[in-house]
């Protein structure tokens, strides 16, 4: 008990007196040791570093959970070490509403085929939007969440306990100018008419008790300033690890670069399916008596607007009013053809269109008075049209 007393009477003179250095030098009243600009610029480079990656964390979660509700409730199951359930994405529940109104309104009926194939295409895109954000939060989240919780709480250590020690330093150099300028007074030689012999007595016993506290004072310098210097050593290298926490941040952001890339990819690929399949039913918006994909040359602004905007057809090819393009006595220009990479698989509509397979080559050109969203494409002594947005020009 004793001795914890005097560990408590012994922590409570430390804080005293570093709450005394702090608030002088605040009034201007006492010297600071400053440190070095290198220094200086790796603790502004630390902050901004968190700062910006806080910034980052908060709005890459708003992306990817809108619902502040849900983010609450993930947050709270993280931090009680909890699974958190699994959620129906919004594109899922879309999906599940439009099935069942097809079912109550008629699956047979044009209205309910469309919603059944819209809702199996918005189940697709609930599906990989739900892959996205476990990818994401795993390859991303997880990295700058472990960041701020893991290295950055070990930097304000360190930087709390690099504050305390120059405190301390600045103390001890207070102390130790008071000292030596009490030394100096303390052995001024008095007067010998107007002292009387008494006080050059006292005037030396306050001389040697001076020289003892500089002497004291001094050995508490060295021993702050070299805890001070050891300090300042630990917290620069944890300073300066930022610039390895920027690689692995960049490492990071290229994967949810990726894996947003890849959600992408797949919604519109699911979209042109579902835009390639609704533009088969017939008289989807107009009666049955119209095309339901008329040719996108046609100029008649009625029709284009009352018409669902599909993938274009194969009379796309010819003008209006002109017979449509034998592709087999088609022969490429002699310039102008170019050889292209196939994005996605493409499975063909009719005979006029080219079925393709992902990673392949192929030869592609245009033609005149040709839908500029499609192209001829010959593989071999195959041809045939080809959508653009598969393809990759390579040259």
């Amino acid at each position: 008990m004793d001795f914890n007393m005097k560990k408590l009477a012994s922590d409570a003179g430390i804080f005293f007196t570093r709450a005394v250095q702090f608030t002088e030098e605040k009034f201007g009243q006492a010297e600071k040791t400053e440190l070095d600009a290198h220094f200086e610029n790796l603790l502004v480079r630390a902050d901004s570093t968190k700062n910006w990656t806080e910034k980052i964390l908060r709005q890459t979660e708003v992306l990817l959970q809108p619902n502040p509700s849900a983010r609450v409730e993930e947050f709270l199951y993280e931090k009680l070490d909890r699974k958190v359930p699994s959620r129906v994405t919004n594109g899922e529940l879309l999906a599940q509403y439009m099935a069942e109104a097809a079912s109550e309104l008629g699956p047979t009926t044009p209205y309910g085929k469309t919603l059944i194939k819209v809702a199996e295409a918005e189940k697709h895109l609930g599906a990989a939007e739900r892959d996205f954000i476990h990818t994401a939060s795993i390859n991303f989240l997880t990295p700058l969440r472990n960041f701020l919780e893991g290295d950055w709480k070990t930097i304000s250590k360190e930087r709390r306990l690099l504050q305390n020690r120059r405190l301390d330093l600045d103390a001890c150099k207070a102390r130790l100018k008071k000292a030596k300028a009490a030394e100096a007074k303390a052995t001024t030689v008095p007067d010998f008419q107007e002292t009387r012999p008494r006080n050059y007595i006292l005037s030396a016993s306050a001389s040697a008790l001076w020289n003892d506290e500089v002497d004291k004072a001094e050995q508490e310098l060295r021993v702050a300033q070299t805890e001070f210097d050891r300090q300042a050593e630990v917290t620069r290298l944890l300073l300066e690890g930022i610039s390895s926490t920027h690689v692995n941040h960049l490492r990071c952001l290229h994967e949810f670069v990726k894996s947003q890339t890849t959600y992408y990819a797949q919604c519109y690929r699911h979209m042109l399916d579902l835009q390639k399949q609704l533009g088969r039913f017939p008289g989807t918006f107009v009666g049955a008596s119209e095309p339901a994909s008329p040719p996108l040359s046609s100029t008649s602004p009625t029709t284009t607007a009352a018409t669902m905007p599909v993938v274009p057809s194969v009379a796309g090819l010819a003008p209006p009013g002109e017979a449509a393009l034998c592709l087999e006595e088609v022969a490429p220009p002699a310039s102008g053809t170019r050889k292209a990479r196939v994005l996605y698989d493409y499975e063909a509509a009719d005979s006029s269109e080219l079925a393709l397979l992902a990673d392949e080559l192929i030869t592609v050109y245009s033609l005149p008075g040709m839908d500029p969203d499609w192209l001829i494409g010959e593989r071999g002594n195959k041809k045939g049209k080809v959508p653009v947005t598969y393809l990759e020009l390579l040259s």
